[in-house]
């Protein structure tokens, strides 16, 4: 009898938990059997595998094969495990050697030619073999991507033979070093965007301290050319968290490595569903608020989307993560994303608007703005700190409208602030608990009450009340003050201004 150990990943959301490849060789008719709770794409391997290791003109064993994939209470799916099924048959018929498996980890689809095919999910499964002391052998198109785990050594494999003359030692592969930095693609310039002072305002005030906004206005007045600007003015994104986003859309299968280093900017269509845009499926799959991760969730047109879609993203907002629950499996995805929203402020469109200098074109009455307001539930409308109204600017100003700051000026002072709240709290103002509130966010007697007088009269929620107050601290910040003072807490307020009656 003859038994063989190799080592692996699952694929569980962006966690990559190892599993055991044992392979047993005992005397009877022969025969494969896979154990260890495989899914269908797992049973079919040993097809696979049988092919790729003759095609390979080596010796599949005519023995009873016994493959236990261990732990044998997760689930496994997938063609990821045949590239290490296939090397632990061969090891445990004594075609290859086993001394390097126990610093080796394999993970690979294989052709029956024997050539080994991408997976998806390889940096989280990178990233663990690195922290675990192991290396780890992937196809040679999953080889750049898995490379961006800087502390782990990355071979890639063409095929079947390829390995096993690594393990023999007579043939090295190759070592996928880390990738270069990329250069940063051109972002839409802020400048081009003119007059709009107050939104361009609102939008660096959203940038500097992590704020979700809503900006409302007739058609055309420049609410998504705004948006688009914001990735612009963020602050590069450190390594770390380019890791994190790196790996969710490893998980996807979706080509974001030439690009890892820039903030995702995401715009789903208002016919998204819910699941598309929270994540799901029959085998849960990262949605559009995952793939924001670290970035820009851009909601356009958003009382066009269905309420029940609306509704889901209430928990993540808070938590940053989102949770999907299976029968077998509770999957976890990371969803710190920046909510970017963009509405008119009626059905028609036009209310409070001007066109040309004449009156509002709006014949909307109080009750349908309301109800088309009404779209976007309280609670909802309570987790966007800033609501900022986009008006219509005369052709006359446009023409006249001297040049706008520069996307870079306005970065340089966003990163100034956003670096001076990391030292403070190690986190940024919008993901402030109500014990670093009640830290960083002091008042003076006369300033506690003349905010608590304008909450009662607004009529504000205490969760509006706690956001009023992180806006007001990360104003504080961009004017480089210790303590919150009477002016940015009266401009916090202005800033709600959707919690009033049309």
């Amino acid at each position: 009898m003859s038994l063989a150990i190799v080592h692996t990943r699952a694929q569980l959301g962006v966690e990559a938990p190892p599993v055991t490849v044992e392979v047993h060789l005992s005397n009877g008719l022969p025969s494969l059997a896979i154990v260890g709770m495989p899914e269908t794409a797992v049973k079919e391997s040993k097809d696979r595998v049988r092919s790729a290791i003759l095609n390979s003109h080596l010796e599949f064993p005519a023995r009873r094969i016994t493959v236990n994939l261990a732990p044998a209470d997760l689930p496994k799916e997938g063609g990821r495990y045949d590239l290490a099924i296939a090397i632990g048959i061969l090891a445990a018929s004594e075609q290859v050697p086993s001394e390097l498996l126990n610093e080796l980890e394999l993970i690979g689809e294989l052709a029956l030619s024997g050539a080994v095919r991408p997976v998806t999910g390889t940096l989280p499964a990178a990233l663990a073999a690195g922290r675990d002391g192991h290396r780890l052998i992937v196809a040679s198109e999953n080889a750049p991507e898995a490379a961006m785990a800087r502390n782990t050594t990355i071979y890639s494999a063409e095929n079947l033979l390829r390995v096993c003359a690594h393990l023999h030692r007579r043939s090295e592969l190759p070592n996928s070093d880390f990738p270069a930095t990329p250069a940063r693609r051109p972002q839409p310039e802020l400048a081009d965007v003119k007059g709009q002072q107050q939104a361009k305002r609102a939008l660096e005030v959203a940038a500097s301290g992590g704020h979700n906004l809503l900006m409302f206005g007739p058609p055309g007045t420049g609410k998504t050319m705004l948006a688009s600007r914001l990735p612009g003015i963020l602050p590069a994104i450190d390594e770390r968290d380019a890791l994190e986003v790196a790996a969710v859309y490893s998980v996807c299968g979706v080509e974001h490595s030439p690009l890892w280093l820039e903030r995702p900017f995401r715009a789903p269509h208002h016919t998204a569903s819910a699941a598309a845009l929270v994540g799901g499926g029959t085998q849960p799959r990262p949605g559009e608020i995952s793939l924001a991760h670290g970035g820009v969730l851009f909601l356009d047109e958003l009382p066009e989307f269905q309420r029940q879609v609306l509704e889901v993203l209430r928990e993540p907002m808070e938590s940053g993560e989102i949770r999907i629950s299976r029968a077998r499996a509770q999957t976890c995805y990371p969803a710190r994303f920046q909510l970017i929203a963009a509405m008119n402020p009626c059905p028609c469109g036009y209310f409070g608007g001007r066109s040309a200098g004449n009156d509002s074109r709006c014949r909307c009455t109080s009750e349908q703005i309301q109800r088309y307001r009404n779209k976007i539930s309280g609670p909802m409308l309570d987790r966007i700190d800033l609501h900022v109204p986009v008006h219509n600017i005369p052709p006359s100003e446009l023409n006249n409208a001297p040049a706008g700051e520069p996307s870079a000026t306005v970065q340089a002072r966003v990163s100034r602030t956003v670096k001076q709240q990391q030292q403070r709290q190690q986190k940024l103002n919008a993901h402030m608990s109500s014990k670093d509130i009640e830290q960083f966010c002091p008042l003076a007697q006369e300033d506690q009450q003349f905010l608590e007088a304008a909450v009662i009269r607004l009529g504000l929620s205490t969760r509006s009340y706690y956001r009023v107050l992180k806006v007001a601290r990360t104003l504080a910040d961009m004017a480089q003050q210790d303590t919150i003072s009477r002016p940015q807490l009266a401009e916090a307020l202005s800033f709600r201004a959707l919690d009033r009656a049309p």
